[in-house]
């Protein structure tokens, strides 16, 4: 197996067990450590920077329309795909540690944010919807 693919293999498979923890474990020593200091992000991150360099950088990247962005993954290389891909999942696990600490603030029981949780791993944004909803009906 190439670096590439091996290296990708391993964040995707270990972002599943750190969301695991938040989900399932969320009192957990270890998962008040991960979700309080950004661990799982700084590592994705140390392997984006890889990515990113074995790639040689952007290039020259239109970010200013849909084009531009289309482009840029249609003519790209396996690092730069990947990295991508980590840029989604540190970001998400960042979001999903912010909404387990303000929810634990909140004093919201865990079971009306596991969907959320979910919501932010698969889709992003709309965990974040759905958590600021939960709190709307809850009144937190």
């Amino acid at each position: 197996m190439e670096t590439t693919e091996l290296l990708f293999t391993i964040c995707n498979t270990s972002i599943l067990v750190a969301w695991g923890l938040l989900i399932f474990t969320p009192n957990w020593r270890f998962t008040v450590l991960i979700s309080k200091r950004p661990f799982v992000p700084l590592l994705l991150s140390i392997v984006y920077l890889y990515f990113m360099i074995a790639n040689g950088g952007m290039g020259s990247v239109d970010f200013s329309s849909l084009e531009g962005i289309i482009a840029l993954y249609e003519n790209s290389s396996p690092e730069l795909i990947a990295a991508g891909w980590l840029h989604y999942l540190a970001f998400d696990f960042w979001v999903g540690c912010w909404i387990l600490r303000e929810s634990k603030k909140k004093e919201i029981n865990h079971l009306w944010i596991v969907v959320p949780l979910l919501g932010t791993f698969m889709l992003g944004p709309i965990g974040v919807l759905l958590y600021e909803t939960c709190k709307l009906f809850l009144k937190k």
